[in-house]
């Protein structure tokens, strides 16, 4: 197999990548919106939501574990709570259909929230937070996964590595962003290490047996651990309750009891809220943002780094010199491509 690597732009990537679902059996909308996702991942550089992913979503689709034609739903009454219900479909076109009204909402009401069921997860957190800090809006999204996670003090996977996000509007650059797992790392990086041969930090992980392990196929057989001990496991029940049990959906135990397997994307639903820093501003009081710059500034000025600027800066260097692909990913594409449902296995 060839090691050579190839430049891409990002449109041309992103149409690479639909070509790919479509013909999978993908609906054009959902393949498209599955595509902006995957292309957004590698023009960031993160390549753990990038074209890697592809394989999953098509196997997710050969084990019959997505309605690859959905068409969300979205409905709102006169409350803050704006509803979508996915079809059963990826989340990604759900949640860019559900958007423009739930920004609406926000400016209208101050605060609005987005449940999303029924749907199906793979995505970062990051896009959606933007989508909104791009309308001047602050923004959380949630959700759990399958249960990978051990409690803290536990040794049985139990919570999901359950992505929390949040996004800040900033008038005259990047949105303050961040986006990460509960999980010590994203179940993805483990998959890397594995591909890789090569170990696991400590304290990522536990075998089977409940053991400590840095072996990432002993890691993935038994369960990760949620970042920052006790902590950390307290945010991941947190979104378990706000994501799961209060939207009426899956946990990600029961996320993992329909599956069956953490092969394939997981079922669940999300929140995301949405706020209007001028709604929430004290009448005749300083501008949010900019009581915001002062404070983000003064993080900079000591050189502590923002969440999110290596993405933005390889985000930048996206638009000048495009995405680069190596030997394999190319390869992978046309394998794909080429022999659709017939290149992936199921587990």
């Amino acid at each position: 197999m060839t090691t050579s690597q190839i430049t891409t732009t990002p449109a041309a990537l992103e149409a690479r990548i639909a070509a790919i679902f479509g013909r999978a059996g993908f609906s054009p909308d959902q393949a498209a919106a599955l595509a902006r996702s995957i292309a957004a991942g590698e023009g960031d550089g993160c390549k753990s939501h990038g074209v890697y992913r592809i394989e999953g979503c098509l196997r997710t689709l050969k084990a019959g574990k997505v309605v690859p034609d959905a068409v969300p739903q979205v409905t709102c009454d006169d409350s803050a709570i704006v509803r979508v219900n996915a079809g059963g479909g990826f989340a990604n076109l759900a949640f860019e259909r559900a958007a423009p009204v739930l920004a609406q909402r926000a400016r209208q009401l101050g605060i609005a929230a987005l449940v999303i069921n029924d749907c199906v997860h793979f995505a970062a957190l990051w896009p959606e937070v933007e989508t909104l800090t791009a309308q001047g809006l602050a923004a959380v999204s949630m959700c759990p996964s399958y249960a990978t996670v051990a409690p803290a003090g536990g040794t049985q996977p139990l919570l999901g590595t359950n992505p929390f996000a949040f996004g800040w509007p900033r008038p005259d650059g990047d949105p303050y962003v961040f986006d990460f797992a509960t999980s010590v790392a994203a179940r993805g990086e483990i998959e890397l290490h594995r591909r890789a041969a090569t170990p696991l930090p400590p304290g990522w992980a536990l075998d089977a047996d409940g053991q400590p392990t840095t072996n990432p196929q002993a890691a993935l057989a038994g369960a990760m651990l949620p970042f920052g001990g006790h902590k950390g496991s307290a945010i991941s029940t947190m979104i378990e309750l706000l994501a799961g049990a209060m939207i009426g959906d899956f946990t990600s135990r029961q996320a993992l009891d329909w599956l069956g397997t953490t092969a394939l994307a997981p079922r669940h639903g999300q929140l995301v809220l949405a706020l209007d820093p001028a709604r929430f501003a004290r009448p005749g009081g300083p501008d949010p943002l900019a009581a915001a710059e002062t404070l983000l500034t003064a993080i900079t000025g000591q050189g502590a780094r923002l969440p999110s600027q290596r993405r933005f800066a390889a985000r930048a260097q996206t638009r000048q010199a495009g995405i680069t692909l190596t030997g394999p990913e190319d390869a992978l594409l046309t394998r794909l491509h080429d022999h659709g449902l017939n290149a992936v296995d199921l587990p």
